[in-house]
């Protein structure tokens, strides 16, 4: 399609659902952009000193997180969804969704709660020595490490790739594994000649979303000292008040995620696999008998007994014993503004969501696709860089804003936007608008055309034509996002670290602040409390999915 028939069907469709997608996407894409500029300033002295000394050392643990996590997590991913969608077992009804779970713990929870558990006054080495006499040295426990960062983000990350690796395998794998049984191939020579090879594009989709993660991470990094691009950027931003070398850093961090971007795109166009016939089959799940069967059990229990049953308990044993002194009228007002940013929040992305996807449908084009792409590129961009851009677009606004401000009394310069709770909102919506519109965006594919079409020959505008005949249809897909993009700002800790007004506290903020002040035990309340919401909303969606299918 060439410029001018695009340009035709944008006049064509131009109406005030249009309007409010373009300037949507406008706003959320302009921090982004803004923290790219800082590449065509120069460098003030502490950049100079930081790309001498330390920025290898940032890239260097940086690299190696991301591609131990990656492989890690793409051997425990694809192994544990191989077994679950192609074989029967004990339990495995119950893995199949609780494998799932480990998503509802944040990395950083974990972080903290493993590191306490394994020092020397933790339970398992108070237990080794008191009821069976060891006495082992501290390095065999030591997770305060970049060899335990990877063991935490694999453990709580996994999912991710388990998630994508299941979905295709149990929806299309069918015809490809069952010839190569039929030719004599044993599991092991499937797995790695038939379905390791088929996987790929899964694979990629689901390992990119962990090195997004990876990348976005803060909480753990921070915690047991490995020096990653994210923390180098708080470092400068909160220890040396050197904004301009955090943007400086962030920008080529963007770099970086945008060139991870387009190799993943690469990489999957080249992997395609297609079913050599229109008729889909699931895969049959073969039953194992004896030792198989047992093995196959006990690595999914093992599993997820140290990504969620481990942590959980312990969580709740501490919060049993520190409740009283941490749950007051601060506590709950704390989980009152983690509620109402996040709701805040959510409200909006849903909204743009909704708008820009029903938008995008109706005009199947090149620009349907740029707008699509342009309000959901925050969610490969580490939580660190939008936070820096969003400050930088609300200082300059404020600055823009001066008159007027002086007009009404505020005085002759205040930053009534940068120290609002508006800035955190949104760099919410940037970071997890993507969250929101693929789950609208894949309802609207579900319904079809034919109802609007319908709709609009009866004469029925667009926007009624949304909530009489749409709105009705997609709800299920809304209420999805809405769950999904609800959770995910409960937990996100970066941006509410670098954007929350002053003394405005999360449930997130203050579980890394007692962490951090080494209260551990006083942190398992706000972690519990967000372990909670998001476990109730993991399962929420998993029985919705269920009865959408």
């Amino acid at each position: 399609m060439n410029l001018q028939t695009a340009a035709r069907d944008i006049r064509q469709h131009a109406n005030s659902w249009m309007l409010i997608s373009v300037i949507g996407a406008a706003v959320l894409m302009l921090p982004i952009f803004y923290v790219f500029t800082v590449l065509f300033q120069k460098p003030n002295r502490n950049w100079e000193q930081i790309k001498q000394f330390l920025l290898q050392d940032y890239m260097l643990d940086s690299l190696v997180l991301v591609l131990f996590t990656g492989f890690f997590t793409v051997v425990i991913g694809l192994a544990l969804a191989w077994l679950v969608a192609a074989y029967d077992f004990p339990m495995k009804r119950f893995f199949r969704w609780a494998l799932i779970l480990p998503l509802a713990i944040p990395p950083y929870i974990a972080a903290y709660t493993y590191a306490n558990m394994l020092s020397y006054t933790g339970i398992v080495q108070k237990t080794l020595r008191n009821q069976f006499g060891l006495s082992l040295s501290q390095s065999y426990f030591n997770v305060m490490s970049i060899q335990g960062a990877v063991f935490i983000f694999t453990m709580f990350l996994f999912p991710y790739v388990y998630l994508i690796a299941r979905s295709f395998l149990e929806r299309q794998s069918a015809s490809y594994v069952e010839n190569a049984r039929l030719l004599g191939r044993g599991p092991v020579s499937i797995f790695f000649r038939v379905v390791l090879p088929i996987s790929r594009p899964a694979l990629i989709g689901g390992v990119t979303l962990v090195v997004f993660e990876v990348l976005s991470d803060y909480g753990v990094s921070s915690y047991f000292g490995v020096q990653t691009i994210s923390t180098a950027i708080f470092k400068m931003w909160f220890g040396m008040y050197d904004v301009d070398s955090a943007m400086r850093l962030a920008a080529w961090l963007m770099i970086v995620v945008i060139g991870i971007f387009i190799a993943e795109r690469l990489l999957r166009r080249h992997r395609m696999f297609s079913s050599s016939t229109s008729k889909m089959r699931p895969l049959v799940p073969q039953r194992l008998q004896g030792i198989s069967a047992g093995a196959a059990a006990a690595v999914c229990f093992l599993i997820f007994l140290f990504s969620l049953l481990i942590p959980l308990v312990q969580l709740v044993v501490w919060a049993t014993w520190t409740y009283e002194a941490v749950f007051d009228q601060t506590f709950i007002e704390l989980t009152l503004n983690t509620l109402r940013v996040a709701l805040m929040a959510t409200v909006i992305i849903m909204v743009l969501s909704v708008v820009v996807a029903n938008v995008c449908r109706r005009q199947r084009n090149g620009f349907a696709s740029f707008l699509s792409r342009g309000v959901t590129a925050g969610y490969s961009v580490p939580g660190a860089i939008i936070a820096i851009g969003v400050l930088a677009v609300c200082i300059n606004l404020d600055k823009s804003l001066a008159p007027l401000y002086n007009q009404m009394g505020l005085g002759k310069a205040p930053l009534i936007i940068s120290m609002s709770l508006a800035m955190a909102v949104f760099g919410y919506v940037i970071r997890f608008m993507a969250t929101g519109y693929h789950a609208v965006e894949a309802g609207f594919e579900k319904i079809g055309s034919k109802y609007v079409e319908a709709s609009r020959l009866l004469g029925i505008g667009p926007t009624r034509t949304f909530f009489k005949v749409d709105l009705p249809l997609i709800k299920g897909a809304v209420l999805s996002g809405f769950i999904l993009t609800f959770v995910e700002i409960i937990k996100e800790l970066p941006i509410t670290l670098l954007l929350r007004p002053f003394n405005f506290e999360t449930l997130a903020t203050k579980a890394y602040q007692y962490a951090g002040d080494e209260q551990i035990l006083e942190a398992s309340v706000p972690s519990l409390i967000i372990v909670g919401i998001s476990l109730i909303s993991v399962l929420a969606f998993h029985q919705l999915g269920k009865r959408m299918e």
